[in-house]
């Protein structure tokens, strides 16, 4: 996958909007105004292709021994961020496209409930 399309799947999704908070290169995505991806665009153009992916903790723990592409969330809380590598060859863009749907959806989940309304009804 490459970053265009990442960026056009995530953008694509409800109430998603995409920033640059930390620096010109690190691109997060957000929806409701929370963080559910994340990704260096430095990383990409060393061919070192990554996202920053939420997920359950118990599902994180099973993805890591599963997947050699899937590891605790570089400079995240691992407890609750998994960096997943993107074009590695245990992680398809399928897989890859399921994990950020994941993401997506607990964090949809844990908004509340007037911003999960608000969410509903763009």
């Amino acid at each position: 996958m490459h970053v265009e399309q990442l960026r056009d799947f995530c953008i694509a999704k409800k109430g998603v909007t995409e920033h640059f908070p930390f620096d010109e290169v690190t691109l997060v995505f957000k929806v409701m105004n929370k963080m559910f991806a994340l990704s260096s665009l430095d990383k990409w153009e060393k061919g070192e292709e990554s996202i920053n992916l939420k997920c359950d903790p118990e599902k994180a723990i099973v993805l890591r021994e599963e997947f050699e592409g899937i590891n605790p969330g570089w400079h995240m809380n691992k407890r609750l961020w998994n960096t997943v590598t993107i074009n590695n060859a245990d992680v398809s863009d399928d897989l890859l496209r399921k994990l950020i749907n994941h993401s997506y959806d607990l964090v949809v989940k844990g908004l509340t409930k007037k911003a999960q309304k608000e969410l509903e009804n763009l």
